[in-house]
């Protein structure tokens, strides 16, 4: 049997090799996506789009620009859902989710310029009005692909809609998943309007070629990561459920067991996307974290009922066989840069700080902040091993709207901690417990570069 990787201390002011891993694939991330940035625009210069004659024309070629640019971070979206295990890794889920906020924003924006300069420097070309304008390009059978691109642009516009943080929390994360499938059908369908009708596309069959290269390179991406490589884990692994187990209302544990999980190579803190495979489950797959350190010979996840699919996940049947994609997430002993280390976790937000608690140091310390006693889990287990390894843990109990209001301000963080700002911070929990804390870290004092976070943001 495994033994459970250890949170080492760092060498003071070392660069592991971890680190200049994570470097060179982020450096050449980078690479990639802004040299094909570089060959967009240097295809529209080519298309001769910087002398118009025309205001026409101007606004015609601010429409390509537009929507070549906005094709393209099309396809960067997919590949940011597309799980590539060297991208979490490397980038990490925030910033991976940042990542993909703005860039969907981004895109979208493009998108609506893009219709905007089109129609209305077509408009002005035909000398039409507006209205007799977008009828002739749907309906003139001029422009092929219309019809598909304006569908398209729809399911896009969709997907935002749900997106909106107020409509996130009125529907439940499976219509928000499946809502979120559009994007994927609306980039889809941008290729029946790009090829034929993109001016650049049409008379460069080399920018077409082109651009047919990075549509099917996304699709091979999407296929292999998204489709082949978590059957193969499924046949590989042959993961299934051996045991559940209630740890406090609403919060169960899950264990797996399955063959060669120690080749997954999964270290305490990262996470992998879980999809049940029976009836009532199959259909979604949900992000938990690990919440025991992988001992090679099974898993164990914890699950609170916040949502439809979490709040079914007591229900599952022994011997049923799971689907596990990852293990994805850099909140791991890797990141830590300093001799001592400070865990924070907000409610369930405790699952990959026990995870990571199997390998701490004598003077490491834990806070597990929570509203109520219920709320607390693994209390027992975190109080072993604090007997064993000899750390420090704090259990911070109250409701933040009454007396626990100044729990974890930057005072209290420093009365608890007095050598805080020597440490790094490991943080994770509830999205809004999570920035407020972080905030209250950089107050007191704590380095941005210091302080490691983990948002759980489950439904």
């Amino acid at each position: 049997m495994e033994q459970p990787l250890v949170l080492k201390r760092a060498v003071r002011g070392s660069l592991r090799p971890g680190a200049l891993r994570r470097t060179a694939v982020a450096s050449l991330i980078y690479g990639v996506l802004a040299a094909n940035g570089v060959v967009i625009v240097w295809l529209w210069v080519h298309g001769g789009n910087l002398h118009p004659s025309s205001t026409g024309e101007a606004l015609t070629s601010v429409g390509r620009i537009t929507g070549l640019l906005s094709a393209y971070l099309a396809l960067v979206q997919v590949i940011l859902l597309a799980r590539l295990p060297a991208l979490e890794r490397t980038v990490g889920l925030d910033r991976l989710t940042v990542w993909h906020r703005w860039n969907g924003h981004a895109c979208i924006d493009l998108v609506v310029a893009h219709v905007i300069f089109t129609v209305w420097g077509y408009s002005l070309m035909d000398k039409f009005s507006l209205g007799k304008e977008i009828s002739t390009m749907l309906g003139g059978g001029i422009y092929p692909g219309m019809i598909t691109a304006t569908i398209g642009t729809a399911m896009l516009l969709g997907v935002v809609a749900t997106s909106v943080v107020i409509v996130r929390r009125r529907v439940s994360y499976e219509w928000w998943y499946a809502v979120h499938l559009l994007a994927y059908a609306g980039i889809a369908l941008s290729w029946f309007h790009e090829i034929p009708t993109g001016n650049e596309l049409v008379l460069d069959r080399d920018a077409a070629d082109y651009w047919r290269g990075l549509f099917v390179a996304t699709l091979v991406i999407l296929v292999a990561f998204r489709l082949i490589a978590p059957l193969c884990a499924l046949v590989r692994h042959r993961l299934r459920v051996v045991e559940v187990v209630d740890e406090a209302p609403g919060v169960v544990s899950v264990r797996l067991a399955g063959r060669n999980l120690g080749k997954l190579a999964a270290a305490p803190g990262q996470f992998f996307v879980w999809r049940f495979l029976d009836r009532r489950r199959v259909w979604s797959a949900h992000p938990f974290s690990l919440s025991e350190a992988p001992d090679g010979a099974s898993f164990r996840i914890t699950v609170k009922a916040l949502g439809d699919h979490s709040g079914r996940v007591r229900d599952v049947r022994l011997g049923t066989r799971v689907l596990a994609e990852g293990p994805f997430g850099v909140f791991t002993s890797a990141r830590r840069r300093r001799d001592r280390v400070l865990l924070i976790a907000g409610g369930i937000g405790i699952t990959p700080i026990r995870a990571l608690a199997e390998g701490l140091d004598d003077d490491a310390v834990i806070v597990y902040r929570v509203l109520a006693e219920d709320d607390l889990v693994f209390r027992e287990e975190l109080d072993a091993l604090a007997a064993r390894r000899g750390f420090t843990i704090h259990y911070l109990v109250g409701d933040h709207r009454g007396d626990g209001a100044h729990l974890l301000s930057p005072q209290h963080l420093g009365e608890l901690v007095p050598d805080l700002v020597e440490r790094d911070v490991f943080l994770c929990g509830p999205p809004a417990m999570t920035d407020a804390i972080h905030l209250n870290l950089r107050a007191a004092g704590v380095s941005r570069r210091h302080v490691h976070l983990e948002r759980f943001a489950l439904v």
